[in-house]
């Protein structure tokens, strides 16, 4: 299990870094980018809706195709605006593919119980996987390519570093549980390794450009914060699963389970790291 998980997680770093360093070449569209957006969008809200009890499940088309267009709707703008502020088209889409669902349930109408948990579930995922994954297109307009590229970098590997940290801390010394009920696994001991990590991690990669302006120190707190986020982004994962009854989002990663169980983590760390970048 621990050897899939190294061998699959370090393909999986390589394919990222590799996305990194192409698109600087390719800007300003960074069309690697935009394909990794909307193959993770497609798999994971396959993923997503699949977890949510049949009753209550929202229509799979209409998910699809919303989330990719928000996802989409991010690279709309020529680049001259991006500069300043790309979350018009964003939030545009949103609203009319929000309204959409409406209108569709509307039209399907036939009987009371179903209609309203289904809009609602709609909602949660335009939310959770569309406008949460934009950040990681938003952080892409913050700047230059290169120092764009070291944001998204620690916006993808301090969250991630911060689950290996914790994977391999709590499964040697942890003994004192986290959260018994939502993930039975997680420890204290394992927490407390994993925002070492994260720390780490950030302080690594603060090296190779002028990213934080108070240097070191700033590295080191964005690490903690960035890594609580991730460990907030994976036990909402685990609530959705909880919830749903199911163990893993699908068996399509081995080591990993889905795709969403790997990028659960950097949905709320990327949304945390674009307000650092943007506003601190």
């Amino acid at each position: 299990m621990i050897r899939t998980r190294i061998f699959v997680g370090t393909i999986l770093a390589a394919a990222v870094a590799g996305i990194l360093i192409v698109d600087q070449w390719l800007a300003p569209w960074y069309p690697c980018l935009f394909v990794c957006l909307m193959l993770v969008g497609f798999v994971a809200t396959r993923e997503l809706i699949r977890l949510i009890a049949a009753e209550h499940r929202p229509r799979e088309w209409l998910v699809v195709v919303g989330i990719m267009l928000i996802l989409a709707s991010n690279f709309a703008l020529p680049f001259g605006s991006r500069l300043n502020d790309n979350w018009e088209p964003v939030i545009l889409t949103f609203i009319v593919i929000y309204a959409v669902a409406f209108f569709i349930e509307m039209y399907k109408y036939r009987e009371p119980g179903t209609a309203t948990p289904r809009i609602a579930y709609t909602v949660f995922a335009f939310v959770y996987l569309g406008l949460f994954g934009s950040f990681f297109a938003q952080i892409r307009w913050l700047g230059d390519p290169a120092r764009t590229s070291l944001m998204l970098a620690l916006a993808i590997f301090v969250p991630k570093a911060g689950d290996i940290g914790a994977f391999f801390t709590g499964t040697f010394l942890g003994k004192h549980k986290m959260t018994p009920i939502l993930s039975p696994k997680k420890t204290w001991e394992g927490f407390a390794g994993g925002l070492i990590a994260a720390a780490l991690t950030a302080m690594a990669i603060s090296y190779f450009g002028d990213v934080f302006r108070h240097g070191i120190v700033e590295a080191a707190a964005f690490g903690i914060v960035v890594g609580i986020a991730g460990v907030l982004g994976d036990l909402a994962e685990s609530l959705i699963k909880r919830d749903g009854r199911a163990k893993d989002a699908s068996q399509n990663i081995p080591g990993f389970g889905g795709l969403l169980d790997v990028v659960d983590s950097v949905l709320f760390a990327a949304a945390i790291a674009y307000v650092w970048f943007k506003f601190g």
